[in-house]
């Protein structure tokens, strides 16, 4: 957030804060025992290394406001046509516990949450991080109203990948070009086939070729490319988007928040260039 409002993206009137998601939210796409785990504290030692780091009241407490930052997200893009969290994209973790660095996956959370309020019925999810969504995808295995989609480096973690219902695994240091082209060969083509009410986005910068966890070979200016492609088509074809972080790994901390800043680059020139006359 600091990183927006340096660039002025941030302002006045562009910026929501979100309230902890409750229980009853994250109960629709997490086990409910799990989930009263988190909250009272109580989350066994086995699922805390899935998870891979001690679980305490304040992490909970970002888990859940990262959750309702995602739903408040998808409220946002469904009134205004597209918005973007400043967190989120924490799609290792499944139904039954969190794992990968997530507690809870907030991307599922949302969906299962406005298909519940009845605002949309059938979402595509675009998992462009550089982890497969194997959360996401085993939480939405045989829903016909979901369509999860994952590119992902083929060799990168989790070791033993779900089914998505679109996998594009990919080979180690795929560079700008190569990424993209199977991008715009794969995106148009979903969103033709399966009009979805609405599109979710995880934007992860992991991908990048510098990541410490990735194994792919991004640029700054192909991240770029990447979300603005992903927006334009989205929002060509008239369809809501909702967007997140998604993964980034350095121990450079100012660069990193730069990179996730992306996203919010990219939407903020979409929607002036939007607005321009024809």
């Amino acid at each position: 957030m600091e990183v927006l409002r340096e660039e002025g993206l941030a302002g006045t009137d562009n910026v929501y804060e979100p309230a902890p998601a409750p229980a009853s939210w994250l109960s629709l796409a997490h086990d409910q025992t799990y989930v009263d785990q988190v909250l009272n504290g109580s989350v066994p030692d086995r699922i805390a290394r899935d998870i891979g780091f001690p679980m305490s009241a304040s992490v909970a407490l970002r888990a859940r406001t990262a959750t309702g930052g995602t739903v408040l997200g998808g409220r946002l893009a469904l009134e205004h046509g597209l918005a973007a969290n400043t967190a989120g994209g924490s799609h290792h973790a499944r139904f039954e516990q969190g794992a990968g660095f997530c507690v809870f996956n907030d991307v599922a959370v949302a969906v299962r949450v406005l298909q519940a309020e009845g605002l949309v019925q059938r979402v595509l999810i675009v998992d462009l991080d550089v982890h497969q969504g194997d959360g996401t995808a085993r939480i939405f295995s045989g829903d016909s109203n979901v369509f999860t989609l994952s590119l992902h480096a083929r060799r990168n973690y989790p070791e033993e990948k779900a089914v998505s219902n679109l996998d594009i695994p990919l080979t180690d240091g795929l560079e700008d070009e190569a990424y993209l082209a199977k991008l715009r060969q794969i995106l148009p083509r979903l969103i033709e086939n399966g009009n979805p009410d609405m599109v979710f986005y995880n934007a992860g910068v992991d991908p990048h070729r510098e990541d410490r966890l990735g194994r792919l070979g991004l640029s700054d200016a192909g991240l770029l490319a990447r979300d603005r492609f992903v927006i334009e088509t989205i929002r060509a074809a008239g369809i809501p988007l909702a967007c997140v972080i998604g993964g980034g790994y350095s121990n450079d901390v100012d660069t990193l928040a730069k990179r996730h800043a992306t996203i919010h680059r990219a939407a903020h020139t979409f929607l002036i260039e939007e607005r321009q006359p024809a």
